[in-house]
């Protein structure tokens, strides 16, 4: 039987370390979005000053687009180390850490400001506490941004507006029994499927930041972008922490200097491209609408007396602390 360009990919991770070159590192940075997206292009940039400033020991290549995987394949990569590291956003850690579902909870932030402040102090710290004990180093926080409605049938305004559209959630519990309370019919499916899946018909919605929604081509088989605003989307590069602890303390350093500075990078490229993604999306026939945005908050109040136990008194403290 063939072996696959995927199963050559994620083999051998120990022949994998060192063979770029006589003393370097070979590190592969994997991530699930297109290669014009903002993760794509601050990936690059901190993959190129890694490798120079690292004079030579250091060899970061970026693999867009899924090559490695989908999501949670490279997530267990991670873990064992078959994949050095990747961008991922924050919904696709929840089934490997539960607590981390608070980072997109339902209307968690007041404004993006908001959430880097809270997600850079102590309530970073400790998620990046719990990430360290599934194996996984995070090296700087980054984001995919607000996260909205769009479809293929009718303008969203008010909850009751969801009632019975099917729409595609990522392969998180907590966005599952969002849509579930606003009255929708969710279901969660690799992103990679994703564009298929609506193709087809499969789905009638999805929700995604403006950027992807561009990026991944979404205004060919979708009509309405709805302003929902429901989640803030987090992202995080993580390094495979056997991996990690491995290299020296100077590389250590440099990739967590490098983690940061390229973080803050791409947020503020996400900043500046909104107007720009939803002018693109308008002139390519998507039509935009504004929500009744009190109604969904009123909507999604059960989702957080369900959760808040599963987050614990820790996490929720410093959750409050840092929204106060």
């Amino acid at each position: 039987m063939p072996i696959s360009r995927r199963s050559l990919a994620l083999a051998a991770p120990a022949l994998l370390l060192g063979r770029a070159a006589a003393g370097q590192t070979r590190l592969r940075l994997a991530h699930t979005l297109q290669p014009t997206h903002s993760w794509n292009i601050a990936a690059e940039g901190f993959a190129r000053e890694a490798n120079e400033r690292s004079n030579g020991r250091l060899s970061v290549q970026v693999f867009p687009g899924g090559q490695l995987g989908a999501a949670r394949q490279v997530l267990e990569g991670l873990q064992t180390g078959t994949v050095e590291l990747t961008i991922v956003g924050s919904s696709d850690l929840n089934s490997f850490e539960a607590r981390m579902g608070i980072v997109e909870m339902p209307y968690a932030w007041l404004s993006r400001e908001q959430a880097f402040s809270a997600l850079e102090g102590p309530l970073g710290d400790a998620l990046a506490k719990l990430l360290d004990g599934r194996g996984m180093t995070h090296l700087g926080l980054w984001e995919n941004g607000l996260r909205h409605v769009t479809n293929r049938r009718q303008p969203i305004r008010l909850p009751a507006d969801l009632r019975g559209l099917k729409i595609r959630t990522p392969p998180d519990r907590v966005r599952v029994d969002t849509f579930r309370a606003l009255g929708a019919e969710p279901a969660p499916l690799a992103f990679g499927e994703l564009y298929s899946a609506l193709q087809q018909g499969l789905f009638d919605a999805q929700e995604n930041p403006l950027s992807i929604v561009f990026t991944s081509s979404f205004f060919e088989v979708q009509k309405y972008m709805s302003y929902t605003g429901h989640v803030w989307g987090g992202a995080h590069l993580l390094a495979a922490k056997r991996v990690h602890d491995r290299l020296a303390p100077p590389d250590r350093a440099l990739l967590a200097e490098l983690g940061r500075k390229w973080g803050v990078a791409q947020r503020k490229m996400i900043e500046e491209s909104d107007a720009e993604f939803a002018a693109k999306l308008s002139e390519r026939g998507m039509q935009f609408n504004e929500v009744d945005k009190p109604a969904f908050q009123r909507a999604v109040q059960p989702i957080w007396a369900q959760y808040e136990q599963a987050f614990g008194p820790e996490i929720m403290a410093l959750y409050r602390r840092a929204t106060a």
